[in-house]
């Protein structure tokens, strides 16, 4: 048995927790001090997971330093935006760091093994943990298989042995930018996929685009360093067909809505949650630019969030493309 401290209690952070809790001691670290309070006294996450009663026991702190004295593993369930912030305050702390965020940092367009290699001690190992997931299910004990990417080998397989366990199965690998770069992309694409979807486009048309967006997620993977065997497993295609099609992919909620011709802005807010393909999608559009790499999904959806094309209008535009050879 390991002790581990989950760091941030949103939904991901929260579930993770309560499951880890089964098989090891585990402490969920909340940085507002009310919200760990109110979680620790209802023994359940009323704002990110209210369905799930977390187990007894689950420590709950908003007290950093208490968290994670003593701890094996550090399990960073921030957002991307968050992850600079918290690795800064962990900049002197060895312990090994395992982070749940996809997508890019808005203002940098660094991916989190960036952030984190850029605010943290150097020699202290750690990997991200990524994979077709939604919260409440793996919260609810439902079978779940992720993976684990690290550019230590050695570390990448040991910390996957400590999540992996009960429902939960983890596979490790040592591609970490295509690992990341799945996880981030893949966002983006459902956004197209609630567009179509929103618009009544059919099944038809939502395979094609599913299969289209793993082949553009796939060229820019490849062009920026990760493997092609990579971005086909769990972290590439896994999570895209999962966050294209699922009824809790938020980011495929954000697609239905401008779909229904709703403002951004509005959707955003009503979401309550981060949709990370918003924030993606210019910076997937800038490296595929930069790169020379054909992705006509992303600039559409990019154009789409720009106020540029309307959803119909990057629709038609995709429609009338030259045919082409299936690569």
């Amino acid at each position: 048995m390991a002790r581990l401290a989950v760091l941030g209690a949103g939904a991901w952070g929260t579930s993770l927790a309560a499951v880890l809790s089964a098989r090891h001691r585990v402490t969920l670290w909340a940085r507002d001090a009310a919200q760990a309070e109110a979680i620790a006294s209802a023994r359940c996450n009323l704002r990110y997971l209210p369905e799930i009663a977390l187990p007894q026991s689950l420590v709950v702190s908003s007290d950093l330093r208490q968290s994670i004295e003593g701890t094996d593993l550090l399990i960073a369930a921030t957002p991307v935006a968050g992850l600079r912030d918290l690795c800064t305050r962990l900049a002197n702390v060895r312990v090994p760091l395992v982070w749940l965020c996809k997508g890019f940092e808005a203002e940098s367009g660094l991916l989190p093994h960036q952030i984190v290699e850029g605010s943290r001690a150097p020699g202290v190992r750690g990997g991200a943990l990524s994979g077709p997931s939604f919260a409440l299910e793996v919260a609810r004990g439902l079978p779940c298989a992720l993976t684990l990417a690290a550019w230590d080998g050695e570390f990448a397989r040991a910390a996957a042995a400590l999540v992996h366990g009960g429902r939960l199965r983890v596979y490790f690998s040592t591609d970490l930018v295509g690992v990341e770069l799945g996880g981030a992309i893949k966002n983006v694409m459902a956004i197209a996929a609630g567009i179509s979807d929103g618009l009544g486009l059919g099944q038809n048309a939502r395979a094609a685009l599913i299969t289209r967006g793993l082949a553009e997620i796939t060229r820019l993977g490849v062009a920026l360093g990760g493997s092609a065997e990579t971005l086909m497993g769990l972290s590439g295609a896994g999570d895209l067909i999962l966050t294209a099609t699922g009824e809790l992919s938020r980011n495929r909620r954000v697609g239905l809505d401008l779909a229904r011709g709703r403002r951004l802005a509005e959707i955003l807010a009503a979401l309550g949650h981060v949709a990370e393909g918003v924030r993606s999608a210019r910076e997937v559009a800038r490296l595929a630019a930069q790169r020379g790499v054909d992705m006509p999904l992303c600039a559409a959806v990019n154009a789409v969030l720009d106020g540029q094309l309307t959803p119909p209008e990057a629709v038609q535009e995709l429609l009338g493309r030259d045919p082409k050879e299936e690569a």
